[in-house]
């Protein structure tokens, strides 16, 4: 899959763009734009045991939407929602709120399931 996603969503507020960046390069964010789903996910299962930052969890959740596992994907932008929304960088020259991002991600995640059960 060559689609790069933010957090699994294609936002409207910002197209389709990279996904959700730290400061921190060590969130996976490059592995989730080439397709090393595998990897990306290790470091952030790795990184979410100590840290629980939105970016770590909506990147994961682009790599459960990237691999099949729509539910899980979901559950982590609810998640996002239960917490304070933050400013986040998507792109080198955009932002957006872990909020904007994580509804985004639920309403693409809807929309690929009714345009799947037409």
């Amino acid at each position: 899959m060559s689609i790069k996603l933010v957090a699994a969503a294609a936002v409207s507020l910002l197209s389709l763009a990279a996904p959700a960046m730290a400061q921190d390069s060590s969130l996976a964010a490059r592995e989730i734009m080439t397709g090393s789903y595998s990897r990306a996910e290790q470091k952030l299962l790795t990184q979410l045991r100590s840290d629980q930052r939105p970016e770590v969890q909506l990147n994961l959740a682009a790599v459960y939407y990237a691999t099949g596992r729509t539910e899980q994907a979901r559950s982590l932008y609810e998640q996002v929602l239960q917490k304070d929304d933050v400013l986040m960088t998507v792109t080198t020259d955009r932002t957006a709120g872990s909020h904007a991002i994580a509804q985004a991600g639920l309403r693409y995640l809807s929309q690929r399931q009714h345009l799947a059960s037409r």
